[in-house]
């Protein structure tokens, strides 16, 4: 009932503004794979006609409702790419009314040059017909993709390589050091060979969701608890049986994934990198 209520303030702000040429909804509400919650985005993009116009003078906001918190990343320097030029312009919202809206302007003059239609998209309202014959929606834009050979070397080669880093900050008691090596380095890494596992296991016909979100469901259960038994303090010993656990499993996955895809392991890359870590740990 909630969701209709926001659905119909969005729908109504844009049948009723005549530069808004289309709405279209992404992300995980157009999603059928997911189950609906309170707690989903509203992911929508406005097709524009006058698109300048949205900017400078934002009042058209408040038949929204009443931000109480917002984000304006093309207005932002962090995270700026100054190579790529930008022809849309982000709102990231909530309201007072408990509900966020992620709303992207696109100008209706770049529409035939530059828009890309995702797979999960849901045509909400097109007054100029662009979307006549749109597809059911899906999340195929988002399955995994099937690695190389040469993918699959690198991704093992930056874990083994990377992982020492993590054991010399442990040894020199340099907690945030090592965390930081863990998380942002090695663990990518990790995930990405446990994210191609799951995608073989399901012919990359499967998403695991953004940053792993669906990864309870799609993992056995041992092998998610030990998952999580990776996730440490900040207690040095605890980190080391982390790290241990991490390797394990690494180690694991990659032969399942070489074997079933008939890909060239490095063991002995593999062996040398646990050996350096186990005599850092002891000396």
């Amino acid at each position: 009932m909630q969701t209709e209520k926001q659905k119909k303030k969005i729908l109504q702000l844009a049948e009723n503004d005549e530069r808004i040429r289309a709405v279209i909804l992404n992300g995980s509400r157009a999603n059928p794979n997911v189950c609906p919650d309170q707690y989903q985005d509203f992911d929508i993009v406005f097709i524009v006609n006058d698109f300048n116009s949205f900017l400078n003078d934002r009042s058209w906001i408040k038949k929204l409702g009443k931000p109480i918190l917002q984000q304006l990343p093309d207005e932002m320097e962090l995270g700026k790419d100054v190579n790529q030029d930008n022809f849309a312009f982000g709102f990231l919202m909530i309201f007072e009314e408990d509900y966020r809206i992620d709303l992207t302007l696109f100008p209706a003059d770049k529409f035939e040059s530059h828009f890309k239609t995702d797979s999960l998209t849901v045509v909400w309202l097109d007054k100029d017909h662009r979307f006549e014959k749109p597809s059911k929606p899906s999340d195929k834009d988002y399955h995994i993709k099937k690695p190389t050979q040469k993918e699959f070397t690198e991704v093992c080669n930056e874990f083994w390589w990377t992982i020492t880093n993590v054991a010399k900050g442990l040894k020199r008691e340099e907690i945030i050091y090592a965390k930081d090596m863990l998380e942002n380095v090695v663990r990518p890494m990790f995930w990405q060979l446990i994210e191609w596992n799951i995608g073989n296991e399901h012919d990359f016909q499967i998403s695991l969701g953004k940053s792993g979100k669906f990864a309870k469901k799609l993992i056995p259960k041992p092998l998610y608890e030990n998952i999580l038994k990776t996730y440490s303090d900040s207690n040095i010993e605890n980190n080391w049986k982390a790290l241990l656990i991490m390797v394990n499993i690494f180690t694991n996955e990659q032969n399942k994934l070489g074997k079933a895809l008939k890909f060239q392991i490095n063991t002995t890359e593999a062996e040398n990198s646990t050996k350096y870590m186990q005599k850092t740990r002891k000396e």
